[in-house]
Formats: structure tokens, sequence, C-alpha cells
């Protein structure tokens, strides 16, 4: 496990087809990478039907895990790139993290990267 800089799950959910460009934004904005998972929505802006038979919405669930003193970057990245804060856009938070464990190759690099600087 690997959390000496602290990290968080920034998590963006959005229309389908919208989720790469929450990656590209967040790799703009110094994220590794993320993941995208499918699920369905049922928002106020999606209470659509055809003859009488309501449409569930698919979304793009976008999870990318980072140090929290790059966060708030990723996150204006985000909502700049696919106009985030426009109603029926989608919807973003970031939760705080504990412990992270199986990515450390990030923190590893970054730490090796700093001691090689200070010599």
């Amino acid at each position: 496990m690997c959390n000496e800089r602290g990290s968080v799950l920034i998590v963006t959910i959005v229309k389908k087809g919208w989720g790469d460009e929450v990656i590209k934004a967040s790799r703009k904005a110094g994220a590794h990478g993320g993941t995208i998972l499918f699920g369905r929505g049922t928002g106020i802006h999606e209470n659509k039907s055809i003859l009488g038979l309501m449409i569930e919405p698919e979304k793009e669930i976008v999870l990318t895990i980072a140090e929290s003193n790059i966060a708030d970057r990723i996150q204006n990245s985000i909502i700049k790139a696919i106009n985030l804060n426009e109603p029926g856009m989608g919807i973003g938070f970031v939760v705080s993290l504990d412990k992270v464990f199986g990515i450390c190759h990030p923190f590893y690099e970054m730490k090796r990267s700093e001691k090689e600087f200070k010599l």
C-alpha cells in the first residue's frame, strides 16, 4: 500500500460517449489515466419516453485516482472540457482515499525522481 502524499478518487458521471473527453482532460491536468465504467442514470434531465416507454439513459462513470495536490486542477480541467456546470451534462465529486494499493508505480516514480533531483 502507498499513500504518502494523500490520494483522492475523482468520480465523473457523464452521458455515454463523453468518458474519453473526461480522460483527456484529466491527463492534460496531470492525472496518469482513469477507468471508464458503464451504467444507467435517472436524473431530472433524463425523463424521456418513446411511445410511453421510459428510456433509461446510458452513462459513463470515470474513476480517476490522483494526488490530492492536483485534484482541483484535474477537476477544473474536466469542468472546462465538457461544460460540466451546464444542466444535464453530468456530475462529479471527489472522495479522499485512506489507502491505495496496486497502483503504487506513479508514486514510486515521483519519489525516485525527487531523490535523483536532490543528489
